[in-house]
């Protein structure tokens, strides 16, 4: 199944040059939440750069973080990556493996566009992620309760 979603994404992505994606992961915490819809571009590994978020696959699953580090020519194109809510960077991949970059992130109807870099209070609320699988749910529960507060109430007779 997973597989046929990376086959889907990556046509998607090659010949429409959009894809909206649903989260469903925890690792890009704080900057993008489960349940969040990303807006995705076609990129190819050449035309990142470090602080973008992108789409790629990796054992025929689909992942989407933010680019640390990029070494090595167009055809030995090597790209570190690491979720915002993630101790460690990921091992790795080839420039062939990005399949697109993140432009714009849904939530409560809003279209955000993600910054490059995390500012100092999303670095803490990172870093409380990153060492405690705990914390990263107690984000979200916040996240989500901060979400039913703006809602309209509906009007009682």
């Amino acid at each position: 199944m997973h597989a046929l979603k990376c086959e889907l994404a990556g046509d998607v992505l090659r010949s429409a040059g959009r894809l909206r994606l649903r989260v469903t992961g925890w690792s890009m915490l704080p900057t993008i939440l489960p349940g969040d819809t990303l807006m995705i571009e076609h990129a190819s590994g050449e035309h990142v750069v470090k602080g973008d978020i992108v789409l790629f696959d990796r054992d025929r699953r689909l992942f989407v973080h933010r680019v640390s580090g990029k070494s090595g020519s167009t055809g030995d194109l090597q790209i570190v990556t690491q979720g915002d809510g993630m101790a460690r960077p990921d091992p790795p991949i080839s420039g062939s493996q990005v399949l697109g970059k993140v432009s714009f992130v849904g939530r409560n109807g809003r279209l955000v566009q993600p910054a490059n870099s995390l500012g100092f209070s999303s670095r803490v609320v990172a870093a409380l992620a990153q060492r405690s699988s705990s914390a990263a749910r107690a984000i979200v529960g916040i996240y989500k309760m901060g979400e039913e507060q703006q809602e309209p109430k509906p009007c009682r007779s």
